[in-house]
């Protein structure tokens, strides 16, 4: 798993984890991506189903995490998808989720977004795609948890832009409702989920969850979802096997980073022996660091569930971190083994064996991190991991267009312009390389040009 260490905002660089869901000065406060394999895919499990009922190719829509402990979820610029670090802990179960995820999709398929006029919303909206894209200033520091966090806007221009009108809302919720039962899906969870945040409001002083914000909620919209609920025939159908306990697993590992320790163990008792609290505790001792209490708790999950990827990942996380680097090789590689077509865990791999300094290993780690980019270009470990793989093995000019397009992710012209320069100097006229040297080149042009 890479999730945070640091998040850096166009205001200021944020806390270390233990302090990251700490109020900010407004002005300090962004919006961090948490970048996670396993919670990714439990929320692209959710919404395929309904991406497919809504005419919305799965594959094309990005679904991303914010580190933000608001209760909240948005589309910006299109098909991409955000869900708050607040809503999937706040949720009582997966159909919960699901219901605000066919909400979020009857915004995209109705291009709410997108028929605003007004330039200051279209301005807020390049600022969130921005932040998909890795915009703002780069997460450093050591290899590991931090680097696949990403920064974008400013949490008040979120705000504003994603005030959508009443009509929307009712549109949306009507869309979300025709979704649920065209895959045989309850309701009950978005009406529930609903009714959870009105009793939020009304009943906690100076609370303001950022969905209601965002999502204005009337008595008509909750009485409609309601009386869905009441005439539909899949108010009653019960949820696929195994989608709480993901969602479970996700709240635990969200919680066992991101919360000060004291809030882990209340929220999850040392005499809790759920799977979900052990996962908890293992990331919560990690983070001490305590390899004494959290490597056994692992090896535990792993003993009783010895084919889930996730596990051996954050296993080799831990490893990792903790300066156990070949000892950390094992594990990311049957994660590997496990889920071959998951990029970010390829990165983990290849990362442990370029820490490694040997050459022996250059070769797989350059291989792993191939694959890693042909499936997510967006993710800025990829592009660090091919510079080195690439300058080790006596490719420059390869290595520096890497960290043009690493530089091109974060919308850093200068640097990018730089790395391009060394790039064409190094690589074969008419080489694969060079042309896209080329390309970034003419695409910095044309920006170039737009802003004058």
């Amino acid at each position: 798993m890479e999730i945070l260490r640091k998040i850096v905002s166009f205001a200021v660089a944020a806390a270390f984890l233990a302090s990251l869901l700490v109020p900010a000065p407004a002005q300090a406060q962004g919006i961090g991506i948490i970048r996670d394999a396993e919670i990714e895919n439990t929320i692209r499990t959710y919404a395929t189903p309904i991406f497919e009922a809504a005419g919305i190719e799965p594959d094309a829509v990005t679904i991303r995490i914010v580190a933000d402990e608001d209760v909240n979820a948005f589309v910006a610029g299109g098909q991409n998808l955000f869900i708050t670090v607040g809503l999937i802990l706040l949720a009582q179960n997966a159909n919960q989720v699901i219901g605000v995820i066919a909400h979020e999709t009857g915004h995209m398929a109705g291009a709410h977004l997108a028929r605003s006029v007004e330039e200051q919303r279209n301005a807020m909206i390049e600022s969130i795609i921005a932040m998909v894209l890795g915009a703002g200033a780069m997460a450093t520091g050591t290899p590991g948890a931090g680097q696949a966090v990403m920064s974008g806007g400013q949490q008040v221009a979120q705000r504003q832009m994603l005030m959508n009108s009443r009509s929307h809302e009712a549109s949306a919720d009507t869309a979300a409702l025709t979704y649920l039962d065209d895959t045989g899906q309850s309701a009950r969870g978005f009406a529930d989920f609903l009714g959870l945040l009105d009793e939020r409001e009304h009943g906690a002083v100076g609370r303001r969850d950022e969905f209601l914000i965002d999502h204005p909620l009337t008595p008509d919209r909750m009485e409609f979802v309601r009386n869905h609920v009441k005439t539909s025939k899949f108010s009653d159908a019960p949820e696929p096997a195994g989608f709480d306990e993901m969602l479970a697993r996700a709240q635990a590992k969200l919680a066992g980073f991101l919360l000060p320790q004291e809030e882990v163990f209340n929220r999850y008792p040392e005499n809790d022996n759920s799977l979900g609290a052990r996962y908890a505790h293992a990331i919560a001792y990690y983070r001490i660091p305590n390899l004494g209490k959290a490597l056994p708790l692992m090896d535990g999950l792993i003993a009783e569930h010895p084919n889930d990827p996730y596990f051996y990942e954050l296993k080799g996380q831990m490893l990792f971190d903790n300066g156990r680097v070949r000892e950390a090789i094992g594990p990311y590689t049957q994660a590997v083994n496990l889920l071959p077509n998951e990029p970010q865990i390829r990165v983990g791999l290849a990362r442990a064996q370029l820490e490694t300094n040997d050459p022996a290993l250059n070769s797989a780690a350059l291989a792993n991190l191939t694959q890693a980019v042909q499936k997510d270009k967006q993710y800025p470990p990829v592009w660090d991991g091919l510079a080195v793989a690439y300058g080790r093995g006596g490719k420059i000019g390869l290595a520096a267009l890497a960290l043009a397009e690493k530089a091109m992710l974060f919308r850093q012209y200068k640097e990018a312009r730089a790395e391009v320069a060394r790039a064409e100097k190094l690589l074969p006229p008419d080489s694969a390389g060079y042309l896209r040297a080329e390309d970034i080149k003419q695409a910095i042009k044309n920006r170039d040009k737009d802003e004058q």
